[in-house]
């Protein structure tokens, strides 16, 4: 028994789990494969400033959640609480959207981390694919990554999740709305904490789940009314393109996220059976984040779906995945002739993409077949001191009982076209 166990508030992806993590992510990697978007990958870490730029110095992300860490060399780092600010910094740095084909489509899978307190759906690390479609204004990009969003979950055979979308207006509108949301905030029962929100991020107050707040903002004016006729205009148009697609959404005029950046359209994926911790996933456009952190103005738009959260999501459902498996063919030696024998039908079968493993470690026969069993391969091929005689090798099926013999050298065709 080890005496380390993994830090709290972590978990680790074991087989056989972890096949469905890993399904769970393809499964929302290949919509976005199939329209354009191309693979990045950014570093675990970077610097404080970034998040403290372009996440917001007021969130909560920021002020309590980061794990942030200074090097022996001074500089201040932080383990990525997210991926957005850390697509478009590398974007930025590579020049990607000075290549002349904007907007640039990116995809990432990975893991960030928020020191937060640890409870089911909820962990201080977590996994997460995301999209970011980086450097145009156009509302059927929006629509685009939700449609993509959507298509990826239903490939999944997921069904009760809900879109709930908004609009956050933009720089033009959105700040005579906060001043009206702050007015209405100071004259609340709220604690210092909160009221000291409302007067940095008064939005934010709109997040908070605790009861206390939220029994108090059922009069709190709303966003939708102080949209500038250019976000009316353009939110519209997401909703008509999405609506369009087939793809049923909310209208929720109180939602927003908790990351400065976002302007004009928001939202998010929720799944009534995981409890308080109902967001699967959500995203939105950040216009103005390129700026923020230096770069030009590039508009931009992106989502980021929790792996954790939609394998929670498809257990409330009882959706089973349709897994491949893990193993095919499982081979079991008896003798050293036969161990050299079968060793070599085992990677003729892998080269022609049969998935096999083999009897490892000397076991007899019956601590062999019982090891056959346990990989959940269909078929062993069992070859012992007489069959090597006689030319060749048993073949077991698992499900059946039933077991033929076959040439040595037709076996691998014969494994072939059983298995498709």
């Amino acid at each position: 028994m080890s005496t380390f166990k993994a830090p709290k508030g972590t978990y680790d992806l074991l087989p056989p789990d972890s096949a469905k993590y890993l399904a769970v992510r393809e499964a929302i990697a290949a919509p976005l494969r199939g329209s354009g978007y191309g693979y990045i990958e950014t570093p675990g870490f970077e610097t404080v400033e970034l998040f403290a730029r372009g996440v917001g110095e007021s969130t909560d992300i920021v002020t309590k959640e980061m794990y942030a860490f200074e090097t022996k060399g001074g500089t201040k780092l932080a383990l990525r609480p997210e991926g957005t600010a850390s697509v478009l910094r590398a974007a930025l740095e590579a020049n990607l959207h000075r290549a002349g084909n904007l907007p640039v489509k990116l995809w990432y899978s990975g893991s960030y981390y928020r020191y937060e307190r640890p409870q089911k759906g909820r962990y201080r690390h977590f996994s997460q694919v995301g999209a970011e479609a980086i450097g145009a204004e156009d509302p059927a990009l929006d629509a685009e990554l939700i449609i993509l969003a959507d298509q990826a979950y239903r490939s999944l055979g997921l069904q009760n999740f809900r879109i709930l979308l908004n609009s956050l207006g933009d720089k033009e509108c959105r700040p005579v709305y906060r001043a009206a949301l702050q007015d209405f905030l100071r004259g609340l029962d709220l604690d210092e904490d909160t009221l000291r929100r409302a007067e940095t991020n008064p939005l934010r107050v709109l997040d908070d789940k605790r009861e206390s707040v939220q029994k108090q903002l059922g009069d709190a004016p709303l966003l939708r009314d102080y949209l500038c006729d250019a976000c009316k205009a353009y939110h519209e148009e997401v909703r008509e393109l999405v609506t369009a697609a087939g793809v049923t959404f909310e209208d929720d005029p109180k939602l927003v996220r908790g990351l400065d950046y976002y302007t004009r359209t928001t939202f998010e994926f929720v799944h009534d059976g995981l409890g308080s911790q109902s967001a699967v996933g959500g995203g939105g456009r950040y216009d103005g984040l390129s700026e923020m952190i230096g770069g030009p103005a590039l508009p931009s738009v992106g989502w980021a779906l929790g792996v954790d959260r939609t394998v929670l999501a498809l257990e409330a459902e009882g959706v089973e995945l349709e897994l491949p498996a893990a193993t095919s063919v499982f081979a079991v030696p008896l003798g050293e002739e036969a161990r050299r024998v079968l060793f070599a039908k085992v990677t003729e079968l892998r080269k022609n993409g049969v998935a096999a493993d083999f009897a490892y470690g000397g076991k007899g026969l019956k601590a062999a077949m019982k090891a056959a069993n346990r990989s959940g391969a269909r078929y062993a091929l069992i070859l012992g001191e007489r069959d090597i005689e006689e030319g060749v090798v048993q073949l077991k099926d698992l499900e059946s009982g039933e077991q033929t013999a076959f040439g040595v050298n037709e076996v691998v065709a014969e494994l072939e076209s059983r298995l498709g």
